[in-house]
């Protein structure tokens, strides 16, 4: 392990990895039962979704650790699921195999972008200041997923798709799992203000301990059952399950829509989950260069193809991957014990599923608190990097995008940029990214 991941060169352990590993994954396995939840409506089986969940991230992390090493996780994407069932799926009218169609066209186009010069070049021209305010973000993206994706009802999103504010009742009555959110958050920042090793790791263990130990005898949490279902692990229905002649049955441009909508959404979700994530953990070099890290873009677009095979939406690099960097991991072992632990999960998820969303929270938030520290290299007092690093920072949260958050302040970065006469300092990149994001919120709404 220390010849292949150079664990000395790194200053890390094979501990400190395996620690960060678990933090991230159950950070993220939510994803387990919530990625079927969503596709299961387009007419998939649950059971397959549920496989191809497991495989496909196993894929991602893998690729990511043995290609990149670096210590990012993968899996199908919150957001690029709902995408794929309610916009593409019920939205534009595809059967559930077109649209696993256009999901690998789309990763076939990323895999092009990953493979050729241009890849380097898109991370490249992305300002500093910008670069500071992915991070930042992103702190603040993740701690808003960690509210949402608990399944506490702490926070929750309406029917218009926007965000309610924190719910510590419900129906009148105390929301247990609000208190025990605010509970973990406590816990582990003071194990972290002992500066005792693991402590977010430490963390979600003792959380999750409080939760069953004040909440069986109160009535708050009921017993849990493991039940091992076998008969969910199948890919009927879902491998290799498409439909290339029937994508063109909507037209050509609502085809283009969606595979550049996923595409485009998949390729800066991921950079912006690179450089904001490793920016923010000090991963990043003295150019700002996460190394290995375009190694990083072709797992991803390789793990989307491979899931579109299986039967998922598309597979992206996942900003819970910070909960582990945050514990120290920085290689590939991090991410191939994540792999290991979706494999374990196709049999153990009743397991993994112990581990409550009011303890996984916490630690997300943590890690929000963490990123913040990008904030301090933005260039507050020069509007010409003040807003665009502003609205980076905001419309992730508020839009609950990193993609989004990404497009406005790329795009808002060139207006201003032109409006000062200053066209010579805008790579020619940022001409061309900003005027595709434009090109697809058009698309969208045609």
């Amino acid at each position: 392990m220390e010849k292949f991941f150079k664990l000395k060169q790194h200053n890390t352990t094979v501990k400190t990895e395996i620690i960060a590993g678990l933090t991230t994954f159950f950070a993220m396995a939510y994803i387990l039962f919530v990625n079927p939840m969503y596709l299961e409506q387009s007419g998939m089986n649950w059971g397959s979704v549920f496989t191809a969940t497991c495989i496909s991230a196993a894929v991602g992390c893998l690729l990511t650790a043995f290609l990149a090493n670096v210590p990012f996780a993968q899996a199908p994407g919150m957001g690029l699921n709902a995408f794929f069932t309610f916009t593409v799926c019920f939205g534009m009218g595809y059967t559930y195999q077109q649209a696993l169609t256009i999901v690998l066209i789309s990763g076939l186009l990323f895999l092009i972008v990953a493979v050729s010069p241009l890849r380097d070049k898109i991370i490249d021209s992305i300002p500093a200041s910008l670069k500071a305010a992915i991070s930042a973000g992103i702190g603040l993206f993740i701690a808003i997923i960690g509210c949402l994706n608990s399944g506490t009802g702490i926070m929750k999103l309406d029917q218009a798709n926007n965000l309610t504010g924190l719910q510590f009742t419900i129906d009148g009555a105390l929301n247990y799992n609000g208190i025990i959110i605010i509970i973990g958050i406590l816990v582990i920042a003071c194990l972290m203000a002992w500066k005792i090793k693991g402590a977010i790791f430490l963390g979600i263990i003792v959380t999750t301990i409080i939760y069953y130990a004040i909440g069986i005898p109160t009535g708050n949490v009921a017993v849990p059952e493991i039940a091992f279902n076998f008969s969910n692990i199948t890919l009927s229905g879902t491998f290799f399950a498409f439909d290339f002649g029937g994508i063109f049955s909507k037209g050509v441009l609502p085809l283009i829509t969606a595979i550049i909508s996923f595409a485009i959404v998949d390729c800066f979700d991921t950079v912006g989950t690179l450089i904001g994530t490793a920016g923010g953990a000090g991963m990043l070099d003295k150019d700002g260069k996460l190394p290995e890290g375009s190694k990083a873009l072709i797992a991803d677009a390789v793990a989307t193809c491979a899931g579109a095979c299986l039967g998922t939406s598309t597979v992206t690099t996942y900003v819970e991957s910070s909960a582990g960097i945050s514990e120290g991991g920085r290689t590939g072992l991090t991410s191939a014990t994540v792999g290991v632990l979706f494999i374990l999960a196709l049999v153990l998820a009743p397991i993994a599923g112990l581990i409550p969303g009011a303890a996984t929270a916490p630690a997300l938030i943590i890690v929000g608190m963490l990123m913040m520290k990008g904030v301090a290299k933005v260039a507050w007092n020069n509007v010409e990097d003040a807003l665009p690093s502003f609205l980076t920072i905001a419309i992730m949260p508020f839009g609950y995008s990193i993609s989004d958050g990404i497009a406005f302040g790329f795009i808002s970065y060139v207006v201003i940029k032109l409006v000062r006469g200053k066209a010579k300092e805008i790579p020619v990149l940022m001409y061309i990214v900003s005027a595709l994001f434009i090109a697809t919120y058009i698309l969208k709404n045609i």
